[in-house]
């Protein structure tokens, strides 16, 4: 039981690491998560539902989760191949539009969760 509770807090630990990193060192994650930030003001000021407040966070859990994928890929792909490879290109291509795909799927959730509230 101490090896599995000194195992999980080592696996935290690994995963707060990893956060920090992504938020310091991604201007795509810093300015998503200047997004994020203003969609929870938002979210405060025009005293959205509960059930608004759990779509509003999902999707920009899966919006900065996916663009933590997308940076695991590329930096894996940069490692495994640094000089421009068609192939690589594909895959960082390919995981860059996941993450474009669930970018504009939050605009359309933001907008219909904001739009009656402001017109």
């Amino acid at each position: 039981m101490r090896y599995f509770l000194n195992s999980r807090r080592k696996a935290v630990g690994y995963a707060c690491k990893g956060a920090y990193l992504l938020l310091k060192t991604e201007s795509s994650v810093q300015i998503q998560s200047l997004i994020a930030l203003a969609t929870v003001l938002a979210g405060w000021y025009f005293e959205i539902s509960a059930l608004e407040w759990i779509v509003q966070l999902l999707t920009i859990s899966l919006v900065m989760s996916i663009e933590g994928l997308n940076t695991a890929v590329e930096k894996i792909a940069d490692f495994m191949h640094p000089d421009y490879h068609h192939k690589i290109g594909v895959i960082k291509d390919i995981s860059a539009g996941a993450v474009f795909i669930s970018a504009i799927m939050a605009i359309v959730i933001g907008c219909i969760i904001y739009l009656p509230k402001i017109f």
